[in-house]
């Protein structure tokens, strides 16, 4: 029996017609979840030496010591209550050493999903980014003219 060829001829067309209806469907932008940026970063820290684990609110672009260290979150990102949670901001810390002087030990994003993977390490403290929110019951900062 010979074959004409139509029939895979008509396979790949229909395979065709139905990527196009899927594509039109499900649209040719990813999805995307919306981004909210905060006002307020969570932090945790511990004192090794002690072993007091504390956590402190920070308002983006300001500073909050804690012990030894400078803590500064300039972003903090967090997604709407329908979205997965997906915590980060972009954080520095300075370190204030014995002889008065302030040495950055990190500039970078921090992970509250993934606290160890750039958490900041340090001989006596760490600190981890735990979330953001948009209120604290920190008073917010006076504002300068």
């Amino acid at each position: 029996m010979k074959r004409s060829g139509l029939g895979s001829a008509t396979g790949i067309v229909c395979a065709a017609v139905m990527a196009v209806g899927i594509v039109a469907l499900v649209g040719n932008e990813p999805a995307k979840a919306a981004r909210i940026s905060n006002p307020v970063a969570e932090f945790a820290g511990i004192d090794k030496i002690t072993g007091r684990i504390t956590s402190f609110d920070v308002y983006i672009d300001e500073t909050v010591q804690f012990g030894a260290l400078q803590v500064t979150p300039k972003v903090c990102y967090s997604r709407d209550e329908t979205e997965a949670q997906k915590v980060d901001g972009f954080v520095e810390v300075d370190e204030i050493t014995l002889d008065r002087k302030i040495r950055r030990i990190f500039s970078g994003w921090m992970f509250a999903d993934s606290p160890a993977l750039n958490a900041v390490e340090h001989a006596i403290y760490d600190v981890w980014l735990t979330g953001c929110k948009q209120a604290s019951d920190v008073p917010a900062p006076a504002k300068t003219n």
